[in-house]
């Protein structure tokens, strides 16, 4: 966002920051993980929410998990959590490993959803997989995306490149997304950034925060003269 972003076309995607990822005893605990990092970026995510909040943004927490039957985790998912050591619907400290409903699968109480903020529960890595989100920004006419959350290299990649394969203009925030294995966090947020930023901006908190304060709202006759010279209405 080399300018202030219109809030009304913008919103912040929050991605998984629940105990499945970020707590001890959810999956990635399970898992083994070091679960450090992806709590670390817990502090500038809340930053975010507050100045998308206080800019008028739209809003969308996401979270990974599945129906307690399992029933929409393919046999594939399942076969790579028991080989990663933490199968998919076993149980837990925090109750069953990525189910919906159980207490790992809620969001990390800092990050937690306010009323009028959108939550998409997505079975994939990608929020827009068997999901609502295309439609949810689809209703707000959302161009922009500002994304956030863990992990870089699963859930917040497979977001993005979705995201820019369907035009949305996307930035991603470097020190408020976390990667599995700090040493993928670099070479993931390079990769956004190839041939002249293919996969869109990478900013800093600070940066998006300041863009965020300096947001105004795309008065109605530009949007209706945009509409008119690309439509030729």
């Amino acid at each position: 966002m080399h300018t202030a972003p219109d809030p009304s076309r913008t919103a912040l995607l929050v991605i998984d920051l629940q105990r499945d990822f970020c707590s001890p005893g959810g999956y990635a605990h399970q898992a083994g993980i070091d679960i450090a990092p992806m709590q670390a970026v817990v502090a500038n995510a809340l930053r975010l929410l507050q100045a998308a909040r206080t800019a008028g943004l739209l809003v969308v927490h996401t979270r990974e998990g599945h129906l307690s039957d399992l029933s929409d985790c393919p046999a594939t998912k399942l076969q790579r959590s028991v080989d990663a050591g933490a199968p998919i619907g076993s149980l837990g400290p925090l109750g069953r490993l990525l189910v919906r409903g159980e207490q790992g699968h809620d969001f990390v109480d800092a990050v937690r959803p306010i009323s009028g903020e959108e939550v998409i529960d997505k079975p994939g890595y990608g929020a827009f997989h068997r999901t609502r989100l295309a439609q949810v920004l689809a209703a707000r006419d959302i161009e922009q995306l500002i994304v956030c959350g863990v992990t870089t290299e699963v859930c917040v990649h497979s977001t993005l490149r979705e995201a820019v394969d369907r035009g949305f203009a996307c930035t991603t925030v470097s020190d408020a997304t976390a990667a599995s294995n700090p040493a993928l966090q670099a070479p993931a947020l390079a990769m956004i950034g190839v041939e002249g930023g293919i996969f869109g901006l990478v900013q800093s908190t600070d940066e998006v925060v300041a863009s965020l304060q300096g947001a105004k709202v795309t008065p109605p006759d530009r949007v209706n003269t945009w509409v008119q010279a690309f439509t030729g209405a």
